[in-house]
């Protein structure tokens, strides 16, 4: 039986007071970029709604909820039960351990859990049972709402095999492909000799990019048949695959649709999803750079016409691939609330949790499609727990020991789950949170997402800023002329965090200077001042990845680096865990991260992490003198590149590898990850067998 207890009110008022900006729905402080539908109390709805998730998007519906008078009821897995979705809630269930599959995706639990507690309606969020068609009649069943659409749409439009005939049918422009479930190798031999390579291998239930693969050649094919297939079953549980040809270097532009159970059905104009990793979203904005009036229209009409197809009602999204000539295919319709639906609240000014409510309860529509506007730009960054240099993103895990949203600027919105000493664990999805900013042009937009992301503090876990920052900095984005290759294109090599030009280089060797000298001065007031002679000028030298740079610092803030001259100036608070700057007259936010006495300081600057080390002198001389540490040798060892679960270990000791072999498969939030060798060797020895939990760096395997 599921664990009951009510939260205590004081929980709620605390957590009301942090979230105050939200009691009018807005996205940030600034009026014009809020979404709100006016709520009338004399419109009843629901006196009470369980939210049948975790994280933000539970915090993001019990948001609406408040502002509705709707009491709200959260369900948890015990290491959860501290969490922000659990204090934000009136009454709080326990369903089960850790693992998803015992609690999240416990239906018996949570159906429990809606029995004790009485709750009308049911609001899934986003993954989990959001568009699990079983958990939909069991509600309805019980007669309980499903803030969703009815069990009829889910299933149509869940499998992808079956909404694609859907989508022909409704007269819905749709990618060439097998038309059925791929079984065999033989189909897609088949396919693949009457289309040719590229294809897209993918999971026919689910989404979220797992169980996907793209295949150039007949070998990515074979491994990706095999990969998706796990993936899918261990997902969705469900092994179906379908088969389709690759639309090379497109864009994803997705379309928001709301529908109600009278026949009206709107588009609310479309996200542009295209920067991507692994087919999961990393920014998107609203609207898009690349659609015009009339294809964003027909696509918006396709959409609507598919939505009617089905009957749908409730909000939902129906992603399309467009290519370079504004040629656009369906993919697939996410019947649920989309995770980056914040950047459509923010262009039209809807609440569309509200409207999920209200056509749950049977309202009609209160908007006609001339309603629909598109008033200024928004851009979403999704903020996670990843180390950006692996991968564009492997799972970071660990407990957050700062943590500080950008909520001080205007025109900011922080959708979040967590706060500070909050875990992020290996049992659910990385996000830290999704920063979405505002402005009245996509440029005042972007500005104001550099500068929340220069001022969001988080501290205890590897995140993606870097990577954020540089993706919305980069000319090609800034210009709109993008794909979903873009990250590949731009960097063919990997992430390697900002490259430092001679300016810029200059600007982080003269702040690292300036700090290491206003904390010496700091410590000689603390200590008591030791020094007889008052000094008015420092010759420093500064350590960089790339040699060591003469610098030299004076008291009234102008400091030279290798004969260029930097004038620094600022609030030297030492105590902040923000460095607001002015270099060369240009605003900057840097963030000390660490230093110690030795002189090495990490500091934040242009989002990427810099390790420095600034000595006197006379330090510097001394220093000359001591050995280098010898890197370890990495092509004789694999060690484990992210928390994780041992799924496969394809060696064992003495058998000879080949460069490119697989070795092991570690399977990180849902998504299997196959280690290779990177020369040809023999198995000296095996440290990991399936089903075993390991952490980053761990090692797995030593080759001869």
């Amino acid at each position: 039986m599921a664990a009951h207890r009510v939260s205590p009110s004081l929980n709620r008022l605390l957590f009301a007071v942090k979230y105050a900006s939200f009691q009018s729905g807005g996205c940030a402080v600034h009026c014009n970029a809020q979404y709100s539908t006016v709520h009338s109390p004399s419109e009843k709805t629901f006196d009470k709604i369980l939210i049948a998730n975790r994280g933000e998007i539970a915090c993001r519906v019990m948001k609406t909820c408040h502002k509705m008078g709707i009491q709200t009821v959260a369900v948890h897995s015990d290491v959860d039960s501290s969490a922000v979705h659990v204090k934000m809630a009136d009454e709080a269930v326990c369903v089960g351990p850790a693992p998803t599959s015992k609690s999240y995706l416990n239906m018996d639990a949570i159906m429990d859990a809606i029995r004790a507690t009485g709750a009308q309606a049911v609001h899934p969020g986003y993954g989990f049972l959001s568009e699990n068609k079983e958990f939909a009649k069991r509600l309805a069943a019980e007669g309980v709402a499903f803030i969703g659409p009815d069990t009829h749409a889910i299933m149509a439009m869940g499998d992808k095999i079956e909404s694609k005939l859907i989508a022909k049918a409704a007269n819905v422009n749709t990618i060439p492909g097998y038309d059925g479930v791929v079984k065999v190798w033989a189909h897609i031999q088949a396919f693949v000799l009457l289309l040719g390579y590229p294809v897209m291998i993918k999971a026919s239930a689910g989404g979220g990019g797992k169980g996907m693969r793209i295949a150039w050649n007949a070998e990515e094919t074979r491994e990706g048949f095999r990969f998706s297939s796990q993936e899918a079953a261990s997902s969705f549980g469900d092994d179906r695959l379908l088969i389709e040809k690759f639309i090379d270097n497109p864009r994803h532009i997705e379309i928001q649709v709301l529908a109600d159970k009278h026949g009206n059905a709107l588009w609310l104009n479309e996200r542009e999803c295209s920067i991507q990793r692994r087919n999961q979203k990393v920014v998107e904005e609203a609207p898009s750079t690349f659609l015009d009036p009339v294809t964003r229209r027909a696509m918006g009409e396709q959409a609507v016409q598919l939505a009617k197809a089905v009957q749908y009602s409730s909000a939902g999204t129906v992603e399309f691939l467009v290519d370079s000539k504004k040629n656009f295919y369906f993919l697939e319709m996410n019947t649920r609330l989309q995770v980056e639906h914040p950047i459509t609240e923010c262009i039209t000014g809807l609440d569309l949790v509200e409207q999920m409510i209200r056509v749950a309860k049977g309202y009609q529509l209160q908007h006609k499609q001339e309603d629909i506007p598109i008033n200024g730009w928004a851009i979403e960054s999704r903020v996670y727990a990843e180390d950006p240099y692996k991968s564009f993103g492997l799972p970071s895990i660990g407990r957050l020991s700062k943590y500080q949203e950008p909520l001080n600027l205007s025109n900011v919105r922080v959708d979040s789950g967590i706060q500070e000493g909050s875990d992020i664990s290996i049992y659910y999805d990385p996000m830290i949170s999704k920063l979405v900013t505002y402005g009245a042009t996509r440029a005042e937009a972007l500005a104001r997402m550099e500068d929340a992301l220069d001022n969001y503090v988080i501290r205890g876990v590897t995140h993606n800023i870097p990577l954020l920052r540089e993706i919305i900095t980069h000319p090609r984005f800034i210009s709109g002329d993008i794909s979903t290759n873009f990250l590949p294109e731009v960097y063919p090599d990997g992430f390697k965090g900002h490259q430092l030009d001679l300016d810029t280089r200059r600007e982080l060797l003269a702040s690292a200077a300036a700090l290491y000298i206003t904390a010496q001065l700091r410590s000689q007031k603390v200590l008591g001042d030791l020094s007889p002679v008052e000094c008015s000028r420092w010759e420093l030298y500064v350590q960089l990845e790339d040699g060591s740079h003469s610098v030299e610092v004076t008291k009234s803030g102008n400091v030279e680096v290798d004969g260029g001259k930097v004038e620094v100036s600022g609030q030297w608070n030492l105590a902040s865990p923000l460095l607001p700057l002015t270099i060369n007259g240009t605003h900057r936010t840097l963030q000390c991260l660490s230093r110690d006495a030795s002189g090495r300081i990490l500091l934040q600057y242009l989002g990427t992490s810099f390790k420095v080390r600034v000595l006197s002198k006379l330090a510097a001389e001394f220093n000359s003198y001591m050995p280098e540490k010898v890197p370890e040798d990495t092509s004789s060892i694999l060690r484990s590149p992210m928390p994780g679960t041992v799924v496969a270990v394809s060696v064992k000791p003495g058998d000879p590898v080949a460069e490119g072999q697989e070795i092991c498969v570690i399977e990180a939030m849902k998504m299997q990850n196959s280690l290779t060798a990177v020369k040809q060797a023999k198995v000296k020895s095996v440290h990991c067998k399936p089903g075993e939990t390991v952490g980053e760096g761990d090692l797995l395997v030593e080759l001869e």
